[in-house]
């Protein structure tokens, strides 16, 4: 299995004894961005509204300083702009999400939207033409409000809603697209089931959450399969997702500590995990036997996290030809109880706590460790919308002149850095501790 990393634009490195400081001569190096958060034209061409649009639309006070993703960083105008830092980022793939009510305004077939395609096969073919690799994210975190109509991730409906769209893509793109990410980070966005804060803003933790993680779990084995059924022959790519993790180590060397460690991992990116990849298929049993006993107690009829059949655990397993992670810090961890009853991360029953101090980690999990890495993609190519934090915080490679007429992208010094080791796929050896 092969493992693609996406890590924050804040780059620590971590030792890398016994490890050449020089990546392998196919490693993909890139940056990455999100719909939402740059391509603006909300409502332009024909797009349909989605749950980011309506939640920065009428929950301002979740946004620091009201911000909205309406115009953003034009990339909808200036994608242009966005491939020529790419360039001289010396980049060699760009992850990108596509925006499901560009395409399909609706989230379903009843109106296809030939604007929205338009705009991502210019994307795609501009992209090419300069020596770049597209990287497609479907879905990344903006969902139709049409299907927040009808529930959401948590109405099991949504399987077929994602699968229809995906079609759609793999037909209109697939040609050219040999790498997808079916979702990005859906620990962070089934939140928007449990917690007001993250879109669509619906509170049912411990129970919305889980159910929209289920869901989840079985749009992503489908669209594999329907990659591989009837689209891996001619297009001869590749289906992956993207998972997070911030890294859970024991506080102490206690075994309690130990444990809690591993259960943090386990709610967090192992219940999206578990299912895809490992041997045995299914939920985490920690997470199965924690979730089932707190919803005992708690006097329920049934557990607040659903069960697979035999039949989906098997259609599940395997479904995925790469492994994507997200990562931006390491925290420490013990056992206790905090949250909320009941809660995601009642359940998970850890407290944690940050220290912190990655491409020379990078390096050691590749030649010391024996990880088949593929690539990194930085977060992010240009300063975005980071979500409730608006345009307060600023991860971008290149900054974006939000007051210009063209939004005027400049390199950052970091910029200047990481162009370095794009093109010569090394890392200084000074940034080895």
């Amino acid at each position: 299995m092969r493992l693609l990393i996406t890590f924050t634009a804040v780059l620590a490195v971590a030792s890398a004894q016994n490890a050449t400081n020089r990546f392998p001569a196919d490693f993909m190096f890139g940056a990455a961005t999100a719909a939402y958060q740059v391509e603006g034209a909300w409502n332009e061409d024909g797009k349909g509204e989605s749950i980011q649009d309506y939640m920065f639309h009428n929950h301002p006070e979740l946004i620091i300083g009201g911000d909205t993703g309406d115009v953003a960083c034009d990339s909808y105008h200036q994608y242009q702009q966005d491939v020529q830092m790419l360039k001289t980022l010396n980049a060699d793939v760009y992850r990108f999400s596509i925006a499901w009510s560009r395409v399909l305004p609706n989230g379903d077939l009843d109106v296809i939207n030939q604007a929205g395609i338009d705009y991502y096969n210019n994307l795609i073919d501009e992209l090419l033409a300069n020596g770049i690799q597209p990287l497609v994210t479907m879905y990344h975190w903006d969902l139709p409000q049409a299907l927040q109509y009808i529930g959401g991730w948590p109405n099991e409906l949504l399987v077929d809603y994602f699968v229809e769209y995906a079609r759609i893509l793999f037909q209109n793109f697939g040609d050219r697209v040999k790498w997808w990410l079916t979702f990005n980070e859906p620990h962070q966005f089934t939140m928007g089931y449990s917690t007001l804060w993250v879109a669509p803003s619906q509170p049912a933790p411990g129970i919305g959450d889980y159910l929209a993680t289920h869901t989840v779990i079985k749009a992503h084995a489908r669209v594999w399969h329907l990659y591989d059924e009837e689209f891996r022959a001619t297009q001869n790519g590749s289906v992956g997702i993207t998972l997070n993790m911030d890294w859970p180590e024991p506080e102490t060397n206690s075994t309690e500590d130990a444990e809690a460690a591993e259960r943090a991992r386990q709610f967090v990116m192992g219940i999206f995990a578990h299912p895809i990849y490992s041997q045995d298929g299914d939920y985490p049993a920690v997470v199965r036997q924690q979730v089932d006993a707190n919803s005992e107690a708690e006097g329920r009829p049934r557990s607040r996290l659903p069960t697979f059949t035999q039949e989906e655990i098997e259609y599940i397993r395997g479904s995925a030809d790469f492994f994507g992670m997200n990562h931006y810090n390491t925290t420490f961890v013990t056992p206790g109880l905090t949250g909320e009853s009941p809660s995601k991360t009642r359940d998970t029953a850890v407290i944690t706590s940050d220290p912190v101090e990655y491409l020379g980690a990078l390096l050691e999990a590749i030649y010391t460790d024996g990880v088949p890495v593929i690539g990194y993609t930085a977060w992010s190519l240009i300063d975005t919308l980071e979500w409730g934090f608006g345009f307060t915080v600023t991860y971008g490679l290149c900054e974006v002149d939000r007051s210009s007429p063209n939004m005027t992208r400049t390199p950052k010094e970091s910029a200047a850095f990481m162009s370095e080791v794009f093109r010569t796929k090394q890392l200084p050896s000074q940034y080895y501790l």
